[in-house]
Parts: structure tokens; sequence; C-alpha cells
């Protein structure tokens, strides 16, 4: 089980990411959060997937491509700094990142396909990691950051979007199934 990450391991903006995971393994949570994915995928009806709930705002499937960008930068930020890579990583403009996708041409279904074999990639990843990987710290957008905060920012990120997902979409996903 990768330890909850202290507050100097990662920026302050990623607090209430990590603050809003249940307690328990993320490892566990990151492979549950991938169902969660399926589910969606297999319930949103295919003329909601181009929906945004105001103008400006990201469709259901450039969301899914956001996630998709957010999960390879942070993933190559874990393996850089997992591998005691000193060099300082850059931060990523996701709304720069969405404009310049085609996202809205391919299917929600593609995207998440895509979205959860990245996500069992970065899970072999985090447990081949020993210990002393995990817990080494990096640093990434001029902020420092833990290789195992990384993995809490990344299920938090995803569970984050997944709120947006309810409330301004009004698309439900089903809750982690913790501790059933």
């Amino acid at each position: 089980m990768i330890e909850r990450p202290e507050p100097g391991e990662y920026a302050e903006f990623y607090a209430g990411y990590i603050a809003g995971l249940p307690p328990g393994d993320v490892l566990e949570i990151l492979e549950l959060q991938k169902d969660q994915l399926r589910h969606l995928a297999a319930t949103v009806p295919a003329d909601q997937e181009t929906f945004r709930y105001a103008p400006g705002k990201w469709s259901l499937r450039e969301i899914a491509g956001h996630l998709i960008d957010a999960e390879r930068v942070f993933s190559y930020r874990a393996l850089c700094i997992s591998r005691g890579d000193e060099t300082p990583l850059p931060g990523f403009d996701e709304n720069f990142y969405v404009a310049r996708s085609n996202f809205d041409s391919r299917t929600l279904s593609s995207l998440i396909e895509e979205l959860t074999l990245l996500r069992s990639a970065n899970l072999l990843l985090f447990r081949a990691l020993a210990p002393e990987d995990l817990a080494r710290l990096g640093t990434a957008n001029s902020y420092p950051v833990s290789v195992r905060a990384l993995a809490f920012i990344l299920a938090g990120h995803l569970d984050h979007h997944f709120r947006v997902l309810r409330e301004r979409y009004g698309i439900e996903v089903p809750p982690l199934p913790l501790g059933s």
C-alpha cells in the first residue's frame, strides 16, 4: 500500500484532489476507477458526448481527452522522478492542449479505451516501484512533488472530473465500491 503523501510533497492546488479521496489503498482506487470509466463509455448516449453545459466549456469527449493528457503528463513525471532524474519538469496548460486536440472527432468509447489502457500501464509502473522510489521528490511545474503524491493526484484528478460530470453534466458515475 502506498502511504498518503504529506502536504510538502505536492503543490497546494492539489490538496483538494488528495483530501477528497477515501481512505485506503490508492492503487485499489486507481484500479476501480477503470470500472467507473467503462460505465461512462457504456451508458452515455452518443448524442450527449459533445454536450457542453455552457459556452466555452469542454464536451464530454474533451474531458475524456483531457484526462488522457493528464494521465500521460502525471505518469511521465512519476517515471522521471522515480528514476532519480532531477531535471525540473514543466507544467502544462490543459486548455491549450484540449484546444489543439481532435477529441470531439473521436467517440467517447475510444477515448475511454485509451484512458483505461494508460491507467493499466500506470498501475504496473506504480506497483513495480520500491518504497524509496515512491518517496522520491522532484520538481514539476516549479513545485516539489513526490512519486507517491502523483499516484494520489492521478486518482484525485479523475475523481474531481467525476464530480464535475455529476454536477454540471447530469451524468451519474457509480461510486467506488471500497470496503465491500
